[in-house]
């Protein structure tokens, strides 16, 4: 259920201890290796072992994260190890492209349980440590899926709508003992998911591209830099609450499309 790698640790104090879900590749990845060279140590959280940022203080963690147990197992390793967390990014989930009327019980329930109960857990527990603390910062990784529908992904909006509500109700309950929560909302990124999702026959790069106002997909260093701004609580010390699409401008856009390419 779990494994652990540390990294040797270095000399100089720990700036700052983040924990960071879906670690393993895209999005997570980045932001792992963009926290370790800003100096924190970082705790890597995926169903599989993670890879380490060169040089970082670092704990890979292994398993279900939709499990409490796991997450329980988790965190008592991680404040074993720290004693402390200041910032939680939870940015593990997964996909599910089905027309609605096809969507089975099963399936839905699935991605509930990765896109959201898991994120509640971690939030709940890891939030304990930082409420005691009186300080920390938890950034939820959404989509554009959790303010606009899309069409054949009724559990993926579902949950990440879901998400953007528990982010609003804890940034409400938390913010006053000096913990903020925020969430990103990629649009496309260029990710190992998107790989598999376009791989189904779901849609093509000239899909994205078009509808993009920025004509281009995210990368992975794009939404990397927008959790690290918002989990910083030097850089956004009174941003709390709010959701920041990093879309390149999917969510502004109303245009059709050939008013949309005829303005590039």
């Amino acid at each position: 259920m779990t494994s652990s790698h540390s990294a040797d640790t270095p000399a100089a104090p720990v700036r700052r201890v983040t924990v960071i879900t879906g670690s393993a590749q895209g999005i997570g990845r980045r932001t792992a290796e963009l926290c370790a060279e800003r100096g924190d140590a970082v705790a890597l959280l995926d169903l599989q072992a993670s890879p380490v940022p060169a040089g970082a203080d670092a704990l890979v963690l292994t398993g279900d994260l939709s499990d409490e147990t796991v997450v329980l197992s988790h965190t008592a390793a991680i404040l074993e190890r720290w004693g402390r967390v200041d910032a939680l990014v939870n940015n593990a989930g997964i996909s599910f492209i089905t027309p609605a009327e096809l969507t089975t019980a099963a399936g839905f329930r699935r991605v509930l349980d990765v896109n959201l109960t898991a994120p509640f857990l971690l939030s709940r527990e890891l939030g304990k440590a930082m409420l005691e603390r009186g300080q920390g910062s938890i950034v939820n990784v959404a989509s554009v899926a959790g303010l606009l529908g899309i069409s054949d992904r009724a559990a993926y909006n579902a949950s990440k709508h879901g998400l953007i509500g528990l982010t609003r109700t804890l940034a409400a309950e938390w913010g006053g003992r000096n913990v903020r929560v925020n969430a990103v909302c990629p649009g496309w990124v260029k990710t190992e998911m998107d790989v598999h999702d376009m791989g189904s026959g779901a849609y093509t790069d000239a899909d994205i591209e078009g509808r993009v106002p920025m004509g281009r997909f995210a990368s992975p260093d794009d939404i990397a830099r927008a959790i690290l701004y918002l989990s910083d609580s030097a850089a956004s010390p009174f941003v709390n609450g709010i959701t920041l699409s990093v879309d390149g401008g999917w969510a502004s856009d109303g245009s059709w499309d050939s008013l949309r390419l005829g303005k590039r």
